[in-house]
């Protein structure tokens, strides 16, 4: 399942709560029926935890968790009081965003690939 492959729900999880199954657990479900299900939406937390019948708190770890990832981004979200800060699957669309975490991955490998031949030419030169 893509969601272990990529470290958002840890392999063997086990949800702490009256979830029976990975499927019916908090972050399964952010995902995939919500900002997956609805990938032209904006959420906003307060959103989230409603629909997910859970905390602010716990709909913050998983979205940051996203977020880190560079799977999201901030969306207005427009709501009775005025404009409200949400979160979607980045660009709209899962394999857009992928592209784009892809594209983070392999500048960041250059820049390490660098940094470690640097390094090297440095400890070559001290001998």
């Amino acid at each position: 399942m893509l969601l272990t492959q990529i470290g958002y729900i840890p392999k063997g999880y086990d949800p702490k709560t009256d979830a029976r199954t990975v499927r019916e657990s908090v972050p399964y479900r952010l995902f995939v029926e919500c900002l997956l299900g609805r990938a032209d939406k904006g959420w906003t937390v307060e959103q989230l935890a409603t629909k997910l019948r859970t905390t602010k708190a716990t709909i913050y770890r998983h979205i940051n968790k996203l977020k880190d990832m560079d799977l999201l981004d901030e969306a207005e979200v427009l709501e009775r009081g005025g404009p409200k800060k949400g979160y979607r699957i980045r660009y709209g669309n899962l394999s857009k965003a992928w592209n784009f975490v892809e594209s983070n991955v392999e500048i960041a490998m250059e820049n390490y690939r660098k940094t470690v031949d640097h390094v090297q030419k440095l400890s070559e030169q001290r001998r």
